[in-house]
């Protein structure tokens, strides 16, 4: 049974979209994710960096807003960053709502090298969490 997972921050540009792109990558046919902002904007240039570091590629997702997905089911609704947390509305569809705090990495000053770094350490968090919170409790068949 494949479970549906939408991972949601207010832009839309980073936190979530690697979240996406990793639980596609990591979770295969047991999950379908999506990811969503309260706020449409763009996929940032250095989470589409970061993520390609793992050889997954993120280039084609969108920045999107949460009202395609408000009347969906879903099995996970999980916030990744503070604000949406806190603007998230209810899904009268989802089964489980979770909060996981990331730090926003576009707030991320310095050179290039010095910003990807903290895309890194974003993204090894999410994965983290993902493998513990998401795949871990997977039954596998």
């Amino acid at each position: 049974m494949t479970q549906r997972v939408l991972f949601l921050c207010t832009h839309n540009s980073a936190r979530s979209q690697m979240a996406e792109g990793l639980l596609r990558a990591l979770g295969g046919e047991q999950f379908e994710a999506y990811s969503a902002g309260t706020e449409a904007t763009h996929v940032r240039p250095l989470a589409l960096e970061a993520m390609a570091e793992l050889d997954i590629d993120i280039s084609g997702q969108e920045s999107k807003t949460l009202d395609r997905y408000l009347q969906e089911p879903f099995d996970d609704v999980i916030t990744v960053c503070d604000a949406a947390a806190e603007a998230c509305p209810v899904f009268p569809g989802a089964k489980h709502r979770r909060h996981w705090s990331f730090p926003d990495p576009s707030r991320a000053t310095g050179s290039h090298n010095e910003q990807l770094v903290v895309y890194r350490q974003v993204r090894d968090a999410i994965r983290a969490r993902i493998e513990q919170e998401l795949l871990a409790k997977t039954p596998s068949f």
